[in-house]
């Protein structure tokens, strides 16, 4: 069980901070569960759900985590992508962005990136696709590192180049 305060990964909402414990407010809500109201930390809003949740719900990676990750990022291969259709792209970047994995979605980026440079110097468009799938793994890897490092979301990329020089300036 999570406790109150602590910042934790939930679901398509990203990054939340646990507000409080216990019965919901919601008229539709059972009495005898006790429930999670969660704030996102990067988005408004306020989520609820139940403590038994099955939505994946985890603690966000620690700073001594965080940094290791971005350590060994240059290293991290980019994900093979040339037996991919559209429809099979689509929900293998699907699955890796749900996943909330921070070194599946930057194999991922690191692929995607490749992709859009190719499509660049020929002088193609990159497919919607790539760019939408790209920005949401993008945008969950990078607010779960500024959460963990506790810097601004603005600030990851520059902190990623550091280790990392061939990552694209955001």
């Amino acid at each position: 069980m999570f406790s109150v305060g602590e910042l934790v990964v939930y679901g398509g909402e990203g990054v939340c901070r646990v507000m409080r414990i216990g019965p919901s407010t919601l008229s539709c809500a059972d009495p005898n569960r006790e429930y999670y109201t969660l704030c996102p930390v990067f988005h408004t809003g306020e989520v609820t759900t139940p403590v038994d949740t099955r939505v994946l719900m985890r603690p966000i990676m620690s700073r001594q985590d965080a940094e290791a990750f971005l350590s060994s990022l240059a290293d991290l291969p980019a994900e093979a992508h040339d037996t991919l259709n559209q429809r099979a792209a689509r929900e293998h970047y699907q699955a890796v962005v749900a996943s909330f994995d921070c070194c599946r979605m930057a194999s991922l980026l690191k692929m995607l990136y490749a992709k859009r440079d190719a499509a660049r110097r020929s002088g193609k468009k990159v497919s919607q696709l790539d760019e939408r799938y790209g920005k949401r793994a993008e945008d969950h890897l990078y607010e779960e590192l500024a959460a963990a490092l506790e810097i601004e979301k603005s600030a990851v990329c520059g902190r990623i180049r550091r280790f990392c020089p061939d990552w694209p300036e955001k």
